[in-house]
């Protein structure tokens, strides 16, 4: 059978085992061929095989990041397919490499906030873990400045968790603009436990 024909939908399977235990597969024989060919089909494949393909790869990042990490450029261009599944898969992709490919990834970032922009909330959710990554791998000076201005109109659920994940890499020029967002998004947050991580963070950032 060819990598295709492992894929879930060649199989008529409409969940992901086929998918996850193809991934684990590769990653564990390191089988740099069978990646070639699930990159090939997120290039040239059908909708669904372009899905399957994507889910495999994002896996074998998961996994083994050292494997995928050279195919950053097919998940850049992924990142502007119509399809929200690529988008979200590309960017999951790129955020299990952007320690081992920081320098490819941070050139591209205007391509990746665009596709976050427009994305779904796993697409911001991994946008956020990305830019953080970067800012740890000496990137800071152009990841945290992002970070801190995507908080102002980040979602009221995902708010606290980007909020702490920003202070974690935060650099002491952008400290007073990562408070005062959070003071501001304070005021009109409504649930206690979301307040509560907030004020914490507060205490955390002014000890």
């Amino acid at each position: 059978m060819t990598i295709a024909d492992r894929l879930a939908g060649a199989l008529d399977r409409r969940d992901e085992e086929p998918n996850v235990a193809l991934a684990e597969e590769l990653a564990n024989s390191g089988d740099k061929q069978g990646i070639a060919e699930l990159v090939e089909i997120v290039r040239s494949g059908t909708a669904r095989q372009r899905n399957d393909a994507m889910k495999v790869l994002y896996e074998i990042g998961a996994r083994s990041p050292d494997l995928i990490g050279y195919y950053c450029p097919a998940f850049i261009d992924a990142l502007g397919s119509g399809n929200n599944r690529q988008v979200w898969g590309a960017m999951t992709a790129l955020d299990a490499v952007a320690e081992i490919r920081a320098d490819e990834i941070a050139a591209e970032l205007p391509k990746v906030i665009e596709a976050a922009d427009r994305g779904s909330v796993i697409a911001k959710d991994r946008c956020t873990s990305l830019l953080v990554k970067l800012a740890r791998s000496g990137y800071a000076e152009k990841a945290v400045p992002i970070l801190v201005e995507r908080l102002k109109d980040a979602a009221p659920n995902q708010f606290p968790t980007y909020a702490e994940e920003t202070a974690s890499v935060i650099t002491p020029e952008e400290k007073p603009g990562l408070l005062a967002i959070i003071r501001e998004r304070l005021d009109g947050m409504m649930q206690k436990s979301k307040r509560d991580r907030m004020e914490k963070l507060l205490r955390k950032l002014n000890g």
